[in-house]
């Protein structure tokens, strides 16, 4: 699934494509996709303009001229890709927004969504969502603010998006390898360390600005020539690496069930907290 890292990615990219271009037609293939009668739905759209991209948490709000949003969580499967008609790709699309002889496809919508909102629907959206945490007024303290309290195992509460928006299986368990720590850590005696919850916040900081910057993990490009979106999947240290060789002290990584979630570890040099 897509997480903070990805979604950036996208934003940033997009940014550079679709701001300000007149929106010409409008494609949907599969209803429950989105929020409205596809009628509605593209004559709301077509002839209007992108003028700001945004992201929150796992989310991208395109941010519509007249003041309404796209809000699009691609969840399991979902990605999206900006092309021609001859360029798009050979999977099946959800939606199809339309610019002149560009469209962007959203590809694996089937339990993501876009959804058309007003500015206060989208906002009631995102409002159960956790503080950003890269966000600027982010620090260590703030960080250690947010694990007072908590109680249950690491890797839990870095994917609760309720308490830090965006972390999803693949970077909790890439900023549990970063802190030394095992997803299985006890977040209440984190919390009760400020050495582990200050390596913790640096982690978390080091790992999502560095995924972030090398294009996440996503295995298609966004567009022809897309070098960028991916290229963190293969500096994954331990996520998806079960049985690989740790490149931090030479062992064996580890997959466990924590709570439901798949989690990859180090037993070696990751320790219990």
């Amino acid at each position: 699934m897509p997480e903070l890292p990805e979604m950036e990615n996208y934003r940033t990219l997009l940014s550079e494509k679709i701001l300000d271009l007149p929106i010409t037609g409008v494609v949907v293939n599969r209803d429950k996709s989105i929020n409205t009668d596809p009628d509605v739905f593209t004559r709301e759209l077509t002839g209007n303009r992108i003028i700001f991209v945004e992201r929150r948490a796992k989310h991208l709000i395109f941010h519509l001229a007249n003041g309404k949003r796209l809000v699009l969580h691609l969840m399991l499967g979902g990605m999206i890709f900006w092309g021609t008609e001859a360029e798009r790709p050979d999977r099946s699309t959800q939606v199809e927004i339309q610019f002149g002889e560009y469209t962007l496809f959203f590809i694996g919508l089937r339990l993501g969504y876009l959804h058309l909102l007003t500015s206060k629907e989208t906002e009631e959206a995102m409002s159960d969502l956790g503080p950003e945490p890269l966000d600027r007024r982010m620090n260590a303290e703030r960080f250690a603010a947010l694990l007072k309290g908590r109680r249950g195992t690491l890797k839990t509460t870095l994917v609760n998006q309720h308490i830090i928006a965006g972390i999803g299986n693949c970077y909790s368990d890439e900023i549990a390898f970063a802190a030394g720590l095992r997803p299985s850590s006890k977040t209440q005696n984190i919390a009760a360390s400020p050495e582990l919850t200050a390596r913790l916040y640096h982690s978390v900081q080091s790992v999502l600005r560095e995924a972030a910057s090398e294009g996440g993990y996503m295995e298609m490009p966004l567009m022809q020539g897309d070098t960028k979106t991916g290229s963190f999947d293969e500096q994954c240290r331990v996520y998806d690496r079960e049985g690989e060789t740790c490149p931090r002290c030479g062992g064996t990584i580890a997959r466990v069930e924590i709570t439901g979630k798949k989690a990859f570890f180090c037993p070696d040099c990751q320790h219990e907290a």
